[in-house]
């Protein structure tokens, strides 16, 4: 876990105080965070779980105001994961991926196919070239690790009852000659694993 303290700034921010922070520039939509370059203001003892629990101080952020505040604030770079204002930048840890699809919409079938996928902190994302799914297995126990992207390099982990109804809409389809079982949106396919590996 990332310390409390920085080494550049011996001063850390309340939650409360960070999120005041943020709402007072921010505009509708999202903070246009790939606008703001602050130096680096040090680490900040805040955590996102796999399961996409928010903690501070080592204790859950229990507000989901405060959260989808938090996550609206959310930058990238490589791999570590920020928040930023115009004028603070603090370092946090990502567990996994940031968020968490808790469910999606389906329209259309076949290569007509469009899946709209919603997170906990309520991002909107429909599977397409823009928003790429990807699926990941665990090399000892072969587990999948189904993820889609939603904005600007933050991914957001599949939960597992979304990912079975996604399996139950799986299709064979050919890809550079190899046969793939995966599913269909916006005109693009994706694979989810080979065909050859399905029972």
């Amino acid at each position: 876990m990332a310390k409390a303290m920085s080494a550049q700034n011996s001063v850390t921010p309340t939650a409360e105080g960070l999120a005041a922070s943020v709402s007072a520039v921010q505009e509708r939509g999202l903070p246009p965070v790939e606008k703001w370059n602050p130096p680096l203001s040090g680490d900040l003892d805040m955590r996102i779980a796999r399961d996409g629990t928010w903690f501070y101080l080592g204790s859950p952020i229990t507000r989901p105001g405060m959260v989808k505040l938090f996550s609206s604030i959310l930058k990238r770079e490589g791999d570590a994961f920020f928040l930023v204002t115009p004028v603070e930048k603090w370092r946090i840890s990502v567990e996994d991926a940031p968020f968490v699809a808790t469910d999606f919409d389906v329209s259309g079938t076949g290569e007509d196919q469009v899946l709209t996928f919603h997170t906990h902190v309520g991002d909107t994302a429909v599977a397409g070239p823009d928003h790429p799914l990807r699926v990941t297995h665990d090399p000892e126990t072969e587990e999948p690790a189904p993820y889609i992207m939603v904005r600007a390099g933050l991914e957001a982990l599949i939960d597992r009852k979304s990912f079975y109804r996604l399996v139950d809409l799986g299709t064979r389809t050919t890809v550079d000659g190899k046969a793939w079982f995966g599913v269909w949106s916006s005109g693009q396919f994706f694979p989810i694993l080979p065909a050859e590996a399905l029972p």
